[in-house]
């Protein structure tokens, strides 16, 4: 598998498919692009070629494992767009890979023609309701690591997804994301997101998808997140925090539609 030097880290990326590029940047879980991904890369990859990045905190790059911030890992972001000779190329930002997206069409607009941003926000602690789930998210990474998943799986799907997948479905989503050191790490910077003063630099078309039912990232921050983008789209998703898992088809045609239009 390639990897690129960005610092200290030794980034992970996958490349699959042909056609114009699509780099797909996932949110927080040491699990990284595998687990965000692995259902859907496959659908864009018989038109694009699919790059997928696994970010510091992850299981496959290896760092010191200092604190993250957005600007370090945009790095490892254009870092892998050169590495992968696909720039300028489409950058698709799910949950915290939004605001990172943003950082890199931001710092490196060269690198990127076109930006979608999924379930992202612009500044944690301007929001009462997120300071205080990521810090509930912490402390439970610290002292319940069932009620750590427990509470994202409640937070990431909607009702209606729960309700479908059933009981034995819930339990293995509650174990998808266990609060290892690199998880945290990611929360962490949850929490600190800020990317307020980077938003009047982003210059590629872009894209702000809201999940409707999002109980981790409320609908009204992709609303927030749009306005402050002059000239960026906007769609909204009737689903969870994890869209793209509840509704693939309607995400797919979504980010197709965008980045196929003149």
């Amino acid at each position: 598998m390639p990897t690129v030097t960005v610092g200290d880290a030794l980034v992970h990326y996958t490349r699959t498919g042909t056609g114009p590029a699509l780099v797909l940047v996932h949110g927080t879980g040491s699990a990284g692009a595998e687990l965000t991904w692995g259902r859907l890369a496959p659908r864009f990859a018989d038109r694009h070629t699919v790059i997928a990045l696994d970010l510091s905190g992850t299981d496959r790059t290896a760092d010191g494992g200092g604190p993250l911030t957005v600007e370090g890992l945009a790095r490892q972001v254009a870092a892998v767009v050169e590495d992968a000779a696909a720039g300028p190329a489409d950058v698709l930002g799910f949950s915290l890979g939004a605001p990172v997206a943003a950082a890199v069409a931001a710092s490196r607009p060269e690198l990127v023609r076109r930006l979608i941003m999924v379930a992202g926000w612009i500044r944690t602690d301007a929001d009462e309701y997120m300071r205080n789930l990521f810090a509930l998210l912490r402390r439970l990474g610290d002292l319940d690591a069932g009620a750590f998943g427990r509470l994202l799986t409640m937070t990431g799907f909607s009702r209606g997804f729960l309700n479908a997948v059933g009981r034995q479905g819930v339990e293995d989503l509650v174990s998808n994301v266990p609060p290892t050191p690199g998880t945290l790490r990611h929360v962490d910077l949850d929490a600190r997101v800020d990317i307020g003063p980077l938003l009047p630099l982003v210059r590629a078309r872009t894209l702000v998808v809201g999940c409707a039912q999002d109980a981790t990232v409320p609908v009204t921050c992709s609303r927030e997140l749009h306005a402050a983008i002059p000239g960026s789209a906007y769609a909204e998703i009737d689903a969870g925090h994890v869209a793209f898992f509840e509704r693939p088809d309607e995400f797919v045609k979504l980010v197709r539609d965008f980045v196929r239009a003149p």
